[in-house]
């Protein structure tokens, strides 16, 4: 069963843990597939184009009018290489000032890693008033939430470039920086164990590890950045290693501190 997460001012609201990997229920047993897809399509081998060749008439006779006729067989052209497909270019714009962050809000998410593969739209989504409140556990969760100033939110999940990993990034704005680092210094797990948080001094985070190593631990790191709280949920296979959700959690520090 997901742990539970509590808002501040004691509102009991148990949320479910939103995971995007693949599960299989195998003799009361789930194991969670984590390996890289690999969308690259399949390129056929290419024929070698045929060689022209030439061949005298009669084989060693000679025509009438005492010159070689010569047949050549055609040519054939290798295809042209399809032209390459440009890399789609994000539109979105955010800027930083006094801890205020404004514009997109899905321009602050943690850029994906090279070599990273986006679940969804690359620039990440919205998250309306209703996904907000059922992934914090209902109605009156988002009603807590608007009552500490709570405005939009955005999340982009993606895979690291070694297949070992799945990456959640959701961002909350708040109207002021104060009640961002309100909500998430109250913002808690329950059943999981606390894990440190080095490189963002702000944050406190937790570890869910698997009862073996086959199956799947997760770990996850609250913290805020002006007005902005931010959550980073972290999947793999095994033991979780606490090393890897610090250095996503300074990053995506930094990232909200210079909007770059």
């Amino acid at each position: 069963m997901a742990p539970g997460r509590k808002l501040p001012r004691a509102v009991g609201v148990a949320l479910a843990t939103v995971g995007l990997l693949a599960v299989t229920a195998v003799s009361a047993t789930v194991t969670v597939a984590v390996g890289k897809p690999d969308h690259r399509p399949a390129v056929a081998a290419a024929t070698a184009p045929a060689t022209a060749t030439t061949t005298a008439a009669g084989s060693a006779s000679t025509a009438p009018t005492g010159t070689a006729t010569a047949s050549a067989a055609p040519t054939t052209a290798p295809p042209a290489a399809p032209a390459p497909v440009p890399a789609p270019t994000s539109t979105l714009k955010g800027t930083v000032s006094n801890g205020r962050h404004d514009g997109d809000l899905q321009y602050f998410l943690l850029p994906i890693p090279e070599g990273g593969e986006s679940y969804g739209p690359a620039d990440g989504m919205l998250l309306t008033d209703k996904d907000m409140g059922d992934q914090m556990g209902g109605a009156e969760a988002i009603k807590a939430l608007k009552s500490f100033g709570y405005k939009d939110s955005a999340t982009r999940t993606y895979r690291t470039a070694d297949g070992k990993a799945e990456v959640t990034v959701t961002l909350l704005r708040f109207s002021t920086p104060a009640r961002a680092a309100e909500v998430a210094r109250n913002y808690t797990l329950d059943g999981l164990d606390p894990v440190e948080i080095t490189g963002d001094p702000a944050a406190h985070g937790y570890v869910d590890k698997p009862k073996q190593q086959a199956y799947t631990g997760s770990m996850s790191g609250i913290s805020s950045q002006g007005d902005v709280q931010y959550i980073i949920d972290v999947e793999v296979k095994g033991t979780p290693d606490k090393a890897l959700l610090s250095d996503l959690m300074k990053r995506q520090r930094d990232w909200l501190t210079s909007g770059r």
